[in-house]
């Protein structure tokens, strides 16, 4: 199993989908771009805002 991120690894995947979408990439994705799910993309949200 893969280990878990730190969390600033998580914020920075987190700000590189708000970059893509503010690019015009849909949310699906720039979620897929980053490699994550969307089920943890929002879990992630959720946790570091």
């Amino acid at each position: 199993m893969a280990q878990r991120p730190k969390p600033e690894e998580i914020v920075s995947k987190l700000r590189q989908v708000d970059v893509l979408v503010s690019q015009g990439q849909s949310v699906a994705a720039s979620i897929r771009a980053i490699g994550v799910t969307e089920v943890t993309y929002y879990r992630w949200r959720k946790e570091y805002g």
